[in-house]
């Protein structure tokens, strides 16, 4: 595992990617933010030794190294999913070469739909806490002590200091953001009535398919993460719809700008 991740980190040194300080998930309809970086590197999935290879066809799948609010970072414009066949090891395997390459903070976003009623599709949720339902976990497999604590504390997966600051920016700025509990599901069916019904019951504020399992090995790591949702359906099991998913790629995009603000402003803070 070491010898991946250090031959990934070596391939990318060498491509520039130099001394990053913040490392950036971009979910599902959320590649804009790339646009306000100031691009010193890129690199093709596939070109990266032991990457996996993004499967999805709205999303991008590169790496990128730049500048942006004064900072280093390192974006990956599009991600690893469970439901592509990949195992929680691979679709964790970036966080770890970014890790390697010198990221200190992670912030990481997705598209989920809202359990919580009181939610509204196009909101952005701040995540406080999250439910694994994906039947598994990145630290389970054999040498992971090498990597790091196996068994990691999870009591408070996301970085309170960064959540605050975000809840200030999103207050400073006019932009209306939740904060609740995201649940972690393997997919990519989307859920059956029943199913939303039981993810309200055991207390989900939103429903998605990523992110959970990248911000267990960021607590391996000891780097602190925050996490946003980008909530592009209403999950009403009494009143539900046929799910569109370029209706659900399109919300994602008219709320990015308030994710790219936040993103922004928080990293020009941290």
């Amino acid at each position: 595992m070491i010898k991946f991740i250090e031959e990934a980190s070596d391939y990318l040194k060498n491509k520039g990617f130099e001394s990053p300080e913040i490392g950036i998930v971009l979910g599902t309809g959320l590649g804009k933010l790339v646009d306000e970086i100031e691009i010193i590197a890129k690199a093709s999935y596939n070109h990266i030794p032991n990457f996996p290879t993004a499967t999805v066809e709205f999303h991008q799948g590169k790496l990128i190294f730049g500048i942006l609010s004064g900072k280093k970072v390192v974006v990956m414009q599009g991600r690893f999913h469970l439901y592509e066949g990949y195992t929680t090891y691979d679709v964790t395997f970036p966080i770890r070469v970014m890790h390697q390459l010198g990221i200190t903070k992670l912030l990481v976003s997705n598209a989920a739909g809202a359990i919580n009623k009181t939610y509204k599709k196009g909101e952005i949720m701040l995540i406080d806490d999250h439910i694994n339902l994906q039947g598994g976990s990145p630290l389970a497999y054999k040498g992971m002590e090498d990597l790091g604590e196996r068994f990691v504390d999870m009591s408070a997966p996301y970085d309170a200091e960064m959540n605050q600051k975000i809840e200030k920016i999103a207050a400073s700025n006019n932009i209306k953001i939740q904060k609740g509990v995201y649940a972690s599901v393997l997919g990519p069916q989307l859920e059956t009535r029943a199913e939303y019904r039981y993810l309200d019951i055991i207390g989900s504020d939103a429903v998605g398919m990523s992110t959970v399992p990248e911000i267990i090995v960021a607590n391996q790591l000891n780097i602190p993460v925050s996490a946003v949702s980008v909530l592009t359906d209403e999950c009403d099991p009494n009143n539900l719809k046929p799910v569109n998913i370029q209706e659900i790629i399109e919300i994602a995009g008219k709320a990015e700008p308030d994710m790219i603000v936040l993103f922004k402003e928080l990293i020009e803070e941290i």
